[in-house]
Parts: structure tokens; C-alpha cells; sequence
């Protein structure tokens, strides 16, 4: 084999070992580290905040329905 097609492949394949396979693999390990690490006070405080949003607005609707049904009972079938 000529000496120029063996450069083609090997330059890039250094190349990739010595600058990109490292970066990726800090990169990779770093993000796994983090996803087991869980959820941080903030972001659980924002999630239990969500939380109650939900419940309070449940609440609201089944509240909104049921004045519905009394006053219009045929709201649900109307499209």
C-alpha cells in the first residue's frame, strides 16, 4: 500500500483519538453523573409548585363543570 493512502487513514483517525474521543467522553460521563445525581432543591421546588398548579386548577374545572351541569345540562353534547 502507498505510503499517502495509509495518511488518509490513520492522520483522522489520530486525529479523533487525541482531540475529539476525549472531549466526548468527559462530556458523556459528566451528563450521566448529573441525570444520577436527581433533581436539585430548585428544580423540585419548582415541580412541587407544578404540582399544586395542577391540583388547584383540577379543582377549578370540576368546580366550572358542575355549575355547567346545573345550568346547562346540555353543554357536554353541544360540539
Amino acid at each position: 500500500m502507498d505510503h499517502g493512502v495509509v495518511a488518509v487513514f490513520i492522520v483522522p483517525i489520530a486525529l479523533f483519538l487525541i482531540f475529539v474521543a476525549p472531549i466526548w467522553l468527559f462530556l458523556h460521563y459528566r451528563s450521566r453523573r448529573q441525570v444520577s445525581q436527581g433533581l436539585s432543591d430548585e428544580e423540585y421546588q419548582e415541580l412541587t409548585d407544578l404540582g399544586q398548579q395542577a391540583e388547584a386548577m383540577a379543582m377549578r374545572i370540576s368546580t366550572l363543570e358542575s355549575i355547567l351541569d346545573a345550568e346547562a345540562p346540555e353543554w357536554r353534547n353541544k360540539q
